[in-house]
C-alpha cells in the first residue's frame, strides 16, 4: 500500500465524520482507544454482545473485544488488513457506507443465509481474513442465476464460477 493512502484515508474519514462516529462508539462502550498502524485507531475492550464479531470497523476505528496488542500481533495481520480495508471503504463512501453495507448484508443473507458470504464489502476486504466462508447460493438463487446464464447474460453474478 503506498504510504500516502493511509494518511489520506485517515484525513478523509476524519472529515466525513465516520471516525468521529467510531470514537463515539468507543466512548459509549468505554473501550480504550489506542494508536494502531497506518493511521487506524483501535478501540479495545468492546463489552457488548452485538455485533458478535471479534472486531468491527467504524471510520478509521477498529473496535475489538480483545486488546490492541492482540490485534496488532503478526499472527492476525490478515484480520488487521481486512478491517483496514473497511476503513478505506468508509473513506470512499463516508456515512453512505452504513446503508450500503446493510443492504449488502441483506442481499448476501437472501442469497446464502449469511450476512457476509456474498456481501461485496466483505468480499473486497477478504472473506477468509474476516472470518467468513464462501457459501453456496440458496437453491432459488442458484436456479435464478443459472437461468440468467442460460438466456445469454454476458456477466455471471459476482462470486459464481466461470464456465472456463
Amino acid at each position: 500500500m503506498p504510504r500516502a493512502w493511509p494518511v489520506a484515508r485517515t484525513m478523509v474519514t476524519a472529515v466525513n465524520g465516520t471516525t468521529v462516529a467510531g470514537l463515539l462508539v468507543a466512548l459509549v462502550s468505554r473501550a480504550r482507544v489506542r494508536r494502531g498502524r497506518d493511521g487506524v485507531l483501535i478501540a479495545e475492550g468492546w463489552r457488548y454482545r452485538m455485533p458478535p464479531a471479534t472486531c468491527f470497523t467504524v471510520g478509521s476505528v477498529i473496535v475489538t473485544r480483545r486488546t490492541a496488542q492482540w490485534l496488532l500481533d503478526d499472527a492476525r495481520a490478515a484480520l488487521f488488513a481486512h478491517e483496514s480495508r473497511h476503513a478505506s471503504q468508509y473513506a470512499v463512501l463516508g456515512p453512505l457506507f452504513w446503508p450500503a453495507y446493510w443492504l449488502a448484508c441483506g442481499w448476501s443473507y437472501a442469497l446464502t443465509g449469511s450476512h457476509g458470504a456474498r456481501n461485496p464489502f466483505e468480499r473486497h476486504a477478504g472473506l477468509a481474513a474476516g472470518g467468513y466462508r464462501e457459501l453456496p447460493l440458496r437453491p432459488w438463487a442458484a436456479r435464478l442465476f443459472t437461468a440468467s446464464a442460460a438466456t445469454g447474460s454476458p456477466h455471471p453474478p459476482a462470486g459464481t464460477p466461470s464456465a472456463d
